[in-house]
């Protein structure tokens, strides 16, 4: 490849992995069998250029490759604050992942979608929250693989042989117990949100080792974990105990080892993280955003009981993010329509965070989303209020912020 027998896209694309193979510290590189590719998301430019100059070259994605979120939502962008010129250039970027042979999913959780990895396969995947499902909750392996090197991966089917391709970099390194966290608490909307808040925050770049989970969490609620504990810290990897496949026990998840440190993570600890993720100093709301990581089917089917024959504020507007493919099994479940009829907006494609299109008035959030609850006041110059999903309800009906309290008050 480097010598361009495959082309002069593949020989740029191995140019660029063998000098971040040597900045990694790896001797080797590895076969992968799939990627993800984060840097479908329009940054300006250099992005752009980037694409649109492999595509020009010919490159093509030698493994099957899924595409994470775009900087725009092709068919409902003039819907929000999003200026044509960006549209266009973010679009383009869109067609030019999409002429190297990349499926258009479209989406920041492809676990969600057919390409969903298997336990032990290696894989090259970008995006934060999607790293850290599939190597703790699949058992897949990949790297943090940054915008620009993910779709050079994918074009060569290969990575550089390190870090957690291997098994020996795998074991757990510190210890997070929880004590005495009731399981009331642990049943509750918010818990793994939190929690994984919290435990990004003290694990920073480590392997955390969760034990004392003595509730089964959905696959939904690990998703909100993966997204919190890899945006409040940077965890590739986190093993729970009893829960994720690699840490049937502690002993398993430490590879045999004894933990690097020990830390014990009470309720008290937990309600304060909890604090931590509402900025907003009131009641006042703009909007309720829902869908960081992208709405699965089986969130869409939560939320439409809790608005069934209702309406949301008209002070309020109600936004809901996810991928075309979970739209359209939502709409097949019939649970789509009463989401819309009570006044939800469905952006796909895209996310708040990635696009520009939140109207300047919108000042105040409600979400459910640990991570739009770490990144809007920087990123969007927003403040949040978190909460459960049915507080984000009752709070989107009610045009202000409305929590139920109870169960953190007296757990």
């Amino acid at each position: 490849m480097l010598d361009g027998a495959h082309g002069p896209a593949a020989a740029l694309a191995m140019s660029i992995l063998v000098r971040m193979a040597d900045v990694y510290g790896a001797s080797t590189l590895m076969d992968i069998t799939q990627a993800h590719v984060d840097s479908t998301i329009y940054l300006g430019d250099a992005t752009l250029e980037f694409a649109e100059r492999l595509a020009s070259l010919g490159a093509r994605v030698a493994v099957p490759t899924s595409l994470n979120v775009s900087g725009v939502d092709e068919c409902g962008w003039k819907d929000w604050a999003v200026s044509p010129e960006w549209a266009a250039k973010a679009a383009r970027q869109m067609l030019a992942y999409e002429k190297m042979g990349a499926a258009p999913t479209w989406t920041c959780a492809p676990y969600q979608t057919k390409m969903r990895p298997s336990f032990g396969q290696q894989i090259a995947w970008g995006e934060s929250n999607a790293i850290a499902f599939a190597n703790s909750v699949i058992g897949a392996r990949t790297e943090r693989y940054p915008d620009l090197l993910d779709i050079c991966c994918a074009i060569t089917g290969r990575v550089p042989a390190t870090g957690l391709h291997l098994t020996e970099n795998r074991a757990g390194q510190w210890l997070l117990r929880l004590i005495d966290v009731p399981a009331a608490l642990q049943q509750d909307d918010q818990f793994f949100a939190v929690l994984g808040h919290l435990a990004g925050k003290l694990a920073a770049d480590r392997i955390p080792v969760i034990d004392g989970i003595v509730v089964k969490p959905a696959e939904d609620q690990l998703k909100a974990f993966s997204a919190a504990v890899a945006s409040s810290g940077c965890v590739a990897l986190f093993h729970m105990v009893g829960v994720t496949p690699e840490a049937p026990t502690i002993e398993d998840a430490f590879h045999g080892r004894s933990p690097e440190r020990t830390i014990s993570i009470t309720t008290a600890d937990l309600r304060a993280a909890r604090k931590e993720l509402t900025t907003a100093d009131g009641r006042e709301l703009d909007m309720v955003i829902l869908g960081s990581p992208h709405f699965s089917v089986a969130e869409f089917a939560a939320l439409a009981p809790l608005v069934w024959g209702k309406r949301v504020h008209p002070r309020v507007k109600f936004l809901v993010t996810s991928s075309r493919l979970m739209k359209e099994e939502a709409e097949k479940a019939g649970v789509l329509a009463p989401i819309v009829e009570f006044g939800a907006q469905i952006t796909l494609d895209t996310c708040i965070l990635a696009s520009p299109m939140l109207p300047p008035e919108i000042k105040t959030l409600m979400t459910n989303s640990a991570k739009y609850a770490y990144y809007a006041p920087s990123l969007l110059n927003t403040r949040v209020t978190f909460g459960s999903l049915a507080d984000c309800v009752r709070s989107a009906i009610e045009g202000r912020v409305v929590r139920e309290e109870s169960v953190w008050q007296t757990a």
